[in-house]
C-alpha cells in the first residue's frame, strides 16, 4: 500500500511577512528536501481539495469560517491574534490545509493508501474553536478527526501532538468527549506558549481521562521523549485502541529551533514516527494521517520531515511478514 501526500502550492502565497517564523519557506524548504532525498516521486500526490464552510464547522464555532472570511477580506494583517498573520490569499491556503486533512483521512478510509502525510500551512493545532491564535486559522487536525466520526463512521480516534507548543485548541475542542484520545508531548506551559497543557488538565465531563497531556523541561532531549513514548503513549493507545491515528507533527521541539527549548535529534524525530506507524499498525490496520504543524528552523525542519516520510513510506512489519513467507528479502 502507497503513503500519499497532500500539498497545494498556493499555501506559498499565505504571506506572513518577512520577518515572521511561520513562512513560505518552511513548506518550499520540505518540497525540495523530499525531491533531493528521492522520496518525492515515491509518494501518492492527492488532489487538492477546498473545505467548506461546513466541514470547518465540525469542529469551529457556527459562522467562524464566514467571520474568518470577512476578516481577511476586509485587508486586516490579521486575525485575532497578531501572531495569526494574514494576507489576501490566506483564506484560500487555510481552506487548503483544512482540505488536505479531509481528502488524506478519507484516502486511507477508502483504502487507496495506507497512510498519508500533510504539508500544509497555516498549522491548526493552536486554533480554537472561535478565534485563531498562534499562526493557526482552522484547526487542520481536529476538522479532520471530527469528519471520520461524523461522517466516516468511526467511533474513537486518537490525535498525538508532538508540537513543542501545547496543542490548546485541539484539546478544547474534544476536551469533553470521549471518542477523541488527545495525547500531547510538548514543553511546560511554564516555560513555552500558549501556557496550557498542565499535567492536571485530563478532560472534563464524558471526556475526562482522555486528554493527556505530557510537559517535558527546556533542556530535555531523546532520552526523555523515548521514555515518555514507550511509557506512557504507547500504552495509552493499546489501552484506547483507536480506529484511526492522527498526527500533529510538529518539529519545533527540534535542538536547532529558535521557539523552543528541547533538544530533539533528528534521529528521535524517525524513532517517534516508526513507534507511531507500528503502533497503528497494531491498533488501526495502519490508519495514520500526520499533518505539519510548527517547526521553524528551515533545514532542521526538512531533514525531520524526509525522515518523517520517509519512515511512513517503510514497509509494514506485516507487510515484511509477508514478504519473508513468500521469499522475498
Amino acid at each position: 500500500m502507497a503513503t500519499a501526500i497532500a500539498f497545494d502550492p498556493l499555501m506559498l502565497e499565505h504571506d506572513t511577512g518577512r520577518s515572521h517564523p511561520e513562512r513560505a519557506p518552511r513548506l518550499s524548504g520540505i518540497v525540495q528536501r523530499l525531491q533531493a532525498a528521492h522520496l518525492w516521486d515515491a509518494l501518492l500526490h492527492l488532489p487538492s481539495r477546498r473545505a467548506t464552510e461546513e466541514d470547518i464547522a465540525l469542529a469551529h464555532a457556527p459562522g467562524y469560517a464566514q467571520r474568518v472570511r470577512s476578516v481577511i477580506e476586509s485587508g486586516s494583517t490579521h486575525v485575532d491574534d497578531p501572531d495569526s498573520a494574514v494576507c489576501s490569499k490566506s483564506f484560500d491556503a487555510a481552506l487548503l490545509a483544512a482540505g488536505a486533512g479531509l481528502a488524506a483521512v478519507d484516502a486511507v478510509m477508502d483504502g487507496r493508501v495506507t497512510n498519508a502525510f500533510c504539508a500544509v500551512r497555516p498549522p491548526g493545532h493552536h486554533a480554537e474553536s472561535d478565534h485563531a491564535m498562534g499562526f493557526c486559522l482552522f484547526n487542520n487536525v481536529a476538522i479532520a478527526a471530527a469528519h471520520l466520526l461524523a461522517r466516516r463512521g468511526l467511533s474513537r480516534v486518537a490525535i498525538v501532538d508532538f508540537d513543542v507548543h501545547h496543542g490548546n485548541g485541539t484539546q478544547h475542542i474534544f476536551e469533553e468527549r470521549a471518542d477523541v484520545l488527545f495525547i500531547s508531548l510538548h514543553e511546560h506551559p511554564s516555560h513555552q506558549y500558549p501556557g496550557t497543557g498542565f499535567a492536571w488538565e485530563i478532560g472534563t465531563g464524558a471526556g475526562k481521562g482522555f486528554t493527556i497531556n505530557l510537559p517535558v523541561q527546556p533542556g530535555d532531549g531523546d532520552d526523555v521523549y523515548r521514555s515518555l513514548i514507550t511509557s506512557r503513549v504507547l500504552p495509552a493507545l493499546r489501552e484506547y485502541r483507536p480506529e484511526f491515528l492522527l498526527l500533529s507533527s510538529g518539529f519545533d521541539a527540534s535542538e536547532h529551533d529558535p521557539l523552543g527549548h528541547v533538544k530533539l535529534t533528528a534521529d528521535c524525530f524517525l524513532w517517534m514516527t516508526r513507534q507511531l506507524k507500528r503502533a497503528a499498525e497494531e491498533l488501526c490496520s495502519g490508519r495514520l494521517v500526520s499533518m505539519l504543524e510548527g517547526g521553524y528552523d528551515l533545514r532542521a525542519l526538512s531533514e525531520a520531515v524526509a525522515l518523517h516520510v520517509g519512515a511512513l513510506l517503510e514497509p509494514s512489519d506485516h507487510d515484511g511478514m509477508l514478504a519473508r513467507k513468500a521469499g522475498v528479502h
